[in-house]
């Protein structure tokens, strides 16, 4: 399972011209789910993202998680952060998930981070959605449960 994480002042998804959530200051994540992933990779990935120090103490020091600073989360399905791009010119998406697959773990996803500390917003899984953002920072990341 693989996360780019946004630090953000505020972001937005749409799908049809509706908001399908929005958030003000906290974090935007694109989520993807390989092939091989399971609940442990969420697992793995939902105390990783919510243990992230990377939002300012009094300092300014990046010190404090999305959990200390009272933020939201919006996640949003990406199966294409598993696109190949080094043969061609067409991505290959081999090693992303079936969708009944991608849409379990996507949705254990959430539902795990929901019974935590922190408010979720989410786009529509396999919807074409617009995303609005304003990058805080810019701080981007990028998590893969396969590095643990």
């Amino acid at each position: 399972m693989r996360l780019v994480i946004q630090r953000v002042s505020e972001a937005r998804v749409e799908v049809e011209g509706h908001c399908a959530g929005s958030i003000a200051a906290g974090l935007l994540v694109l989520l993807a789910v390989a092939k091989t992933d399971t609940e442990a990779d969420a697992d793995y990935l939902v105390e990783k993202l919510l243990g992230l120090r990377i939002f300012p103490d009094d300092a300014g020091k990046m010190n404090r998680s999305v959990v200390e600073t009272l933020g939201s989360v919006l996640v949003i399905s990406n199966f294409t952060l598993y696109g190949d791009c080094s043969k061609g010119r067409r991505p290959s998406f081999d090693q992303s998930a079936a969708p009944d697959l991608a849409r379990s773990l996507y949705e254990y996803f959430v539902e795990k981070l929901r019974t935590r500390q922190v408010p979720v917003e989410t786009g529509i899984f396999q919807a074409s959605m617009s995303v609005r953002l304003v990058n805080d920072g810019p701080v981007t990341l990028i998590c893969d449960s396969r590095s643990r």
